[in-house]
């Protein structure tokens, strides 16, 4: 699996960004409320977090070398995936909220009220954890390389398809 390339979170949060600038530029025009996220979703983000941290420490435990017991590998894989989805996640949400936050940068003079101000930032700071997260989960789930002997040469590739030759 490869892993994540840090260029993509950008495009991703850009993308979303400027979705999230032209959501909330039409609602504001047609006198809707923000398209934004309740603040209780925070609570849903940070239990993804919690969850992706605590098998990313296990797959880290059982990869630095404490293997009294037997690690599933489809469990390393699953959590390789999630740490994965958390990122691209966080660079979504992130991206979306930031396009609003862009948005109402100039009512913010004339707000009485910034609490919806503060909510979106707030979740945009839980994207941003999310990606953080995930990619160090990510990192968690790298085996390092493995030791060979100095003196082996490995062996050459063989031409063909695969198809043993006979004399």
């Amino acid at each position: 699996m490869r892993t994540i390339r840090p260029a993509w979170l950008v495009v991703a949060t850009v993308v979303l960004g400027v979705a999230g600038w032209t959501a909330a530029e039409l609602t504001s025009r047609a006198s809707l409320p923000l398209p934004v996220l309740p603040f209780s979703s925070l609570a849903t983000m940070g239990l993804i977090v919690v969850v992706c941290l605590i098998l990313g420490f296990k797959v880290r435990h059982w990869r630095d070398g404490h293997r009294d017991r037997v690690l599933d590998p489809l469990v390393a894989a699953r959590t390789l995936v999630l740490a994965q989805a958390c990122a691209y996640a966080g660079a979504v949400l992130l991206g979306w909220h930031l396009g609003i936050l862009v948005d109402q940068l100039d009512t913010i003079p004339l707000r009485g009220d910034l609490g919806p101000i503060w909510n979106i930032a707030a979740l945009g700071g839980g994207g941003i954890v999310m990606m953080v997260v995930g990619l160090v989960v990510e990192r968690f789930c790298k085996l390092p390389p493995e030791d060979t002997d100095a003196g082996s040469t490995p062996r050459p590739k063989r031409e063909g398809r695969g198809e043993e030759e006979f004399a």
